[in-house]
């Protein structure tokens, strides 16, 4: 069964260059709310933090594989 906050690769690489900025910047909004929910103690769900940051490191990850396959053709 998928985790529905994981971001897979296949997911990612369906989308398009756009796509995929706008969910870049959808999640740095939200890593910046987790780093103040738990400054705060608000946080409960602190695994959160680290898919976040790991479906951040994925899209910049495969966004610069298509930058460098766009550049090369």
């Amino acid at each position: 069964m998928k985790d529905p906050d994981v971001l897979y690769p296949d997911q990612v690489r369906s989308m398009t260059e756009d796509e995929l900025q706008d969910k870049l910047l959808l999640l740095k909004k939200e890593q910046f709310n987790f780093r103040f929910q738990k400054a705060s103690g608000q946080l409960e769900a602190t695994a959160k933090i680290a898919k976040n940051r790991r479906n951040i490191a994925r899209i910049k990850t495969i966004l610069q594989q298509k930058r460098n396959e766009s550049s090369q053709n």
